[in-house]
């Protein structure tokens, strides 16, 4: 029986592979189920900014121009294509491979914290949310969007029948529902909540508690 370890380096030589088609097939979805979704992260994004599972840095080009961007992904060859899309754009970004469970920076250090598309493929998306509070600073706000299990029973059979080959393939799941972990957590309220295509896609602001 594989160990943890193990499955996280054959899923990390999963996505350092994917890297090459990254664009063109998450393209499709962008266009197809998931709209405007950067855009509306990203714009809301201020000050110094932490995206988690930053990908090939398909946000840099939304964020606000005064916005400090540091981004982390466990995919060196996904950060490749960041950095190189960071300087095509002329968007500065501090980019380091790191793992979303234990992130490498102090308690309270950013005034955003932002995921878009990741925690579908993080191995416990709980940690990471819990790491991404920590590091969020009180009356940060903090901005996912990620597809999500469905609201309707015949699309969730699809996703449950998906995942039979995409978790162990790359760690990806499609039945996950990070709000549920939100609304658990005394220390985040709420903001906003939007979900769309057949309640496959689902939109969260919340901001940290100031006390």
């Amino acid at each position: 029986m594989a160990s943890s370890d193990d499955r996280s380096a054959r899923w990390n030589r999963y996505w350092d592979k994917k890297s090459r088609t990254y664009d063109r097939e998450i393209g499709f979805f962008d266009r197809h189920l998931f709209g405007d979704s950067r855009q509306w992260v990203c714009s809301q994004a201020t000050g110094n900014t932490l995206e988690v599972a930053i990908d090939t840095g398909l946000n840099l080009g939304f964020y606000p121009e005064d916005v400090t961007v540091t981004g982390i992904d466990w995919s060196e060859k996904m950060l490749d294509l960041a950095r190189q899309r960071a300087k095509d754009l002329g968007h500065p970004a501090t980019l380091r491979q790191a793992d979303a469970h234990h992130l490498p920076f102090g308690d309270a250090s950013f005034d955003t914290v932002v995921c878009t598309f990741g925690l579908c493929a993080i191995p416990d998306h709980t940690q990471a949310l819990t790491e991404m509070t920590r590091v969020l600073r009180p009356g940060g706000r903090l901005i996912l969007v990620d597809h999500v299990r469905s609201s309707a029973a015949p699309v969730r059979g699809v996703q449950r029948f998906l995942e039979l080959f995409t978790v162990p393939l790359g760690g990806e799941h499609f039945l996950r529902r990070p709000l549920n972990h939100l609304r658990d957590d005394p220390t985040l309220d709420i903001e906003r909540v939007e979900r769309f295509t057949l309640g496959l896609v689902e939109r969260v602001t919340a901001h940290k508690a100031t006390q």
